[in-house]
């Protein structure tokens, strides 16, 4: 397998990781940047950039990242905690006073970032095209009772994330997130990072779709999910299932009208290292320029927040503000890293304790959740190197 790109000395294993990702674990294209100390010490791309065809991944090729996009929603909020536009801990509705509609008076922001605000599910699910619209996801979800207490108890928030988060951004701001991101976060920061795809931009961004790995490989994944996962997935009444079809039929994530929509929960579009870009100035200066985070905001993004038996993912997961944090859900690096997948392939994080950032891309997903495992390889490769 031929692999572009460059790695400084001593990352080599992080290559040869890539490579075995196509070789064994069914990668069909796929780009994997990291950054220590803010300065990009990985930078390697390969195979096709569609999922179905035969056109070469080039340096800059882009992707759909799904729920790696809600770790950038979350920057935002937080952003607007730093300069003093948002209190964590005010009730929603005083920034979106119809919010407070069927029993969640007592909502805190921190409640939507920490997935504790309980409504991950829509009575009435949104069409693809009625998801598109910030109105009417905001209308939905602000209408929707919760399905349990605000605050005491957490499950992932799947879809509803994108009107929660988008919503009170515009309360507040005045501006769409995906405007908000384009001119305070990637544009500052030279990323390729996108919620709601440029029109002159279609042209970097591949066709997604499943992976397979090759038969040689089934003895290295674990295909099977816990029974009690599966039968999450398989109930259509069950929050697991309710979730993920908050938007009913799935979207086409192909389709030039979805990718041109904005939404904070799923469909995120990047390179690997723009991802990578905007998790190291989290935590430090990139390039010697730019940091978005204080390191009083770092250390609030990856405060532990929700822990333990997740309602809606039906496995224990961590969560500080907006990040999935460092577990058996999610195995980032070390117990200090902080980060967000995409269901099936995508990643990025920081890891304040190493000094690196993270951002993988792909053009095939597969059926995991949380931790992929070719992330999860490159992941592994990483952690060798730096503990060295």
């Amino acid at each position: 397998m031929d692999v572009n790109g460059a790695v400084a000395e001593g990352f080599e294993p992080v290559r040869e990781a890539f490579v075995r990702n196509f070789e064994l674990l069914g990668d069909r294209g796929a780009a994997v940047a990291v950054y220590r100390d803010g300065h990009r010490v990985v930078d390697l791309w390969g195979g096709t950039k569609d999922v179905d065809g035969a056109e070469p991944w080039e340096h800059g090729t882009a992707q759909i990242v799904r729920s790696a996009t809600k770790g950038v929603a979350a920057a935002v909020l937080l952003l607007l905690h730093q300069r003093g536009e948002l209190d964590l801990d005010a009730p929603v509705g005083e920034y979106w006073p119809e919010f407070k509609a069927a029993g969640k008076e007592r909502t805190r922001v921190w409640h939507l970032l920490a997935h504790r605000a309980g409504v991950p599910v829509l009575d009435h699910p949104l069409t693809p095209a009625q998801a598109a619209d910030p109105a009417l996801g905001a209308e939905a979800v602000a209408a929707q009772a919760p399905v349990w207490e605000p605050g005491a108890e957490h499950g992932y928030h799947a879809q509803t994330y994108s009107w929660l988060t988008g919503e009170l951004v515009r309360r507040i701001t005045g501006r769409e997130i995906g405007e908000w991101i384009a001119a305070e976060i990637a544009g500052p920061l030279g990323a390729d990072l996108w919620l709601g795809l440029p029109t002159g931009e279609e042209a970097r961004v591949g066709r997604v779709g499943e992976a397979h790995p090759p038969a040689e490989a089934a003895g290295v994944l674990r295909t099977r999910p816990k029974r009690a996962v599966a039968d999450a997935y398989a109930d259509p009444d069950s929050l697991t299932r309710r979730a993920f079809a908050a938007i009913t039929p799935l979207p086409d994530e192909n389709d030039p009208g979805y990718r041109a929509a904005a939404l904070p929960a799923s469909n995120g579009i990047a390179t690997a290292d723009g991802l990578a870009r905007f998790y190291a100035s989290l935590t430090g200066e990139v390039d010697g320029g730019t940091r978005l985070f204080t390191p009083e905001t770092t250390e609030l993004a990856r405060a532990g927040r929700s822990a333990g038996p997740d309602r809606v993912l039906v496995v224990n997961t961590r969560f500080g503000l907006g990040y999935m944090l460092h577990g058996a859900a999610s195995p980032l690096l070390t117990p200090a890293s902080f980060g967000h997948p995409g269901r099936g392939g995508a990643l990025g994080f920081a890891d304040p304790q190493t000094g690196i950032a993270f951002g993988y891309v792909t053009n095939g997903f597969r059926k995991s959740v949380t931790a992929d495992p070719r992330a999860q390889a490159l992941v592994r490769a990483v952690r060798d190197v730096v503990a060295v």
